[in-house]
């Protein structure tokens, strides 16, 4: 049976070429002969439109229609930092979009499926910051800005989102366990799946009388984090994708 696959976190970006190529390279080969591929948020490093003419989104875009067109489908989830992808990305590369908190049944387990920033409350911050720029209305006029207003506003985002993880401890930015616990319980699904912490590992939560599994995927900085998942069972990988910074 092919193995669903699930990616977060990637921060493609220009600068570091690197990353781009290994992720086409991860297309062609694990991907390619995947039942499906998930990819949980922050697959761009920044998405300022769907009009960005950026050379490498475009070589990104054309790939993942070699996939979606080989028969392989891709579903994306919007992140803290690409929440503005939108129709014509998803024509120029076939896939789908799947909203945070989608739940969906691999191999006859029924999964929750999230970015994880939603689950790191204590983030105050973070969160309002959230509101704002998930607002519809914030959206649709971040779009009529021009290119160059945009791109200039990535920018400062990008600077302040440095700013603040040197100002804050790493704990506030990982997820609060209450956040999980009650996401479990809203959901009624034993096993999440999430990214944004950049904290690979699989852990066990006691929800009421249930032992749940929280599977934590890792950014693609450092490695190439992939959850596999067949119907042998599931696997956290660390390919030998990423290199250090």
């Amino acid at each position: 049976m092919p193995t669903t696959l699930f990616i977060s976190d990637l921060h493609l970006d220009g600068t570091r070429p690197d990353i781009t190529d290994l992720f086409l390279e991860f297309l062609q080969k694990e991907a390619r002969h995947a039942a499906a591929l998930y990819v949980l948020g922050d697959f761009f490093e920044a998405w300022i439109g769907d009009d960005d003419p950026d050379a490498d989104k475009a070589r990104i875009q054309n790939a993942l229609l070699q996939l979606t067109s080989s028969g392989v489908p891709c579903y994306v989830m919007h992140g803290n930092r690409d929440f503005l992808l939108g129709k014509r990305f998803r024509k120029k590369t076939g896939c789908r979009f799947i909203h945070d908190g989608a739940i969906v049944e691999v191999d006859g387990t029924r999964v929750l499926l999230l970015h994880g920033d939603t689950l790191c409350t204590d983030d105050h911050s973070y969160q309002r910051l959230r509101h704002i720029v998930r607002n519809p209305i914030v959206q649709w006029i971040f779009r009529r800005l021009s290119l160059a207003q945009r791109q200039a506003l990535a920018a400062r985002m990008r600077q302040g989102s440095k700013e603040h993880l040197d100002r804050v401890t790493p704990a506030i930015m990982d997820v609060n366990e209450t956040a999980v616990r009650q996401a479990f319980q809203a959901s009624n699904v034993d096993v999440m799946i999430h990214g944004h912490t950049h904290r690979p590992d699989i852990h066990r939560v006691i929800v009421g009388t249930r032992e749940c599994t929280r599977i934590v995927l890792g950014d693609w900085y450092t490695q190439g984090s992939v959850l596999e998942w067949n119907e042998k069972g599931y696997e956290l990988k660390r390919l030998p994708l990423g290199i250090e910074r």
